[in-house]
């Protein structure tokens, strides 16, 4: 039994050994980064970075959402490094609306807002009273609506406002009728309404090429760039900064071009 028992003790010291071990490794400076991104184009622009990163010895982890909010919620909260999928003004929105600090770490391209139909070949086709579905956040609402302002189918208050609202239009010349829905299920509206202010990777997502299916596009000079975001607390740390090189890089840049053919733009 004595025996016994000093095996059993032998087995628990080799055991705690191993355990600590364990955690030693695991604590002593991970070189891994986690970033949250929405599926097309960022996401498959990330798994472009990802063997460009590893050569800098950091192992990228992406994580796919469906949604605006989560990729913010889940960085500001430290469940997630990083996230990559939207513009100044939202992100600007959110922070102001939430009380985050989520902040800029570099731009990476631009996506040309478009508007889509299943019903029109032409916008001058637009009828009277027609049905017209926009993102419900508010800086996309805002760009959808600056948009129509641009090519002259409603008139806003101030042409240049980022956070417009259907408030601020002084003429409505067609009695267009809006919808408001989150952004990710504008596609589905497109067999419904007679056109649909879609967010490009939504669209591509959906099958549709910006350049060739929108009946109205921002041009090239938008300024709705697609950033990298992170904390203050995290911005500046070398394996966050590798990424945002390699993002510019002119591998990337490439990709884009030939990847997308102008539905998504570089912005660097």
């Amino acid at each position: 039994m004595k025996k016994l028992l000093l095996a059993l003790a032998a087995l628990l010291a080799l055991a705690g050994c191993s355990s600590s071990g364990s955690g030693d490794a695991a604590g002593s400076g991970s070189q891994k980064l986690v970033v949250a991104a929405t599926a097309v184009p960022h996401a498959e622009i990330l798994k472009q970075v990802k063997p460009l990163l590893a050569k800098e010895g950091v192992e990228l982890e992406i994580k796919v959402f469906a949604d605006y909010v989560q990729p913010n919620t889940q960085v500001a909260e430290k469940a997630i490094d990083l996230n990559y999928f939207q513009t100044k003004p939202y992100l600007d929105e959110f922070n102001r609306q939430r009380g985050t600090q989520l902040t800029i770490v570099t731009g990476v391209h631009i996506e040309p807002f478009g508007a889509y139909s299943r019903k029109l070949k032409n916008i001058a086709d637009l009828p009277d009273g027609a049905t017209i579905t926009l993102p419900n956040d508010p800086s996309n609402n805002s760009r959808a609506l600056l948009l129509l302002a641009h090519h002259g189918i409603i008139t806003l208050k101030d042409p240049n406002d980022e956070l417009a609202t259907q408030k601020d239009i002084t003429a409505n010349p067609r009695h267009l009728k809006f919808r408001e829905l989150e952004a990710a299920m504008l596609p589905r509206t497109l067999d419904e309404v007679d056109l649909a202010l879609i967010n490009t990777n939504y669209a591509l997502a959906a099958g549709l090429h910006p350049t060739k299916d929108a009946l109205l596009i921002e041009g090239k000079d938008s300024p709705y760039v697609n950033y990298l975001v992170g904390r203050p607390d995290n911005k500046d740390d070398p394996r966050v900064q590798k990424l945002a090189k390699a993002l510019t890089s002119p591998e990337i840049k490439a990709f884009i071009e030939q990847k997308y053919q102008g539905a998504v733009l570089p912005a660097f």
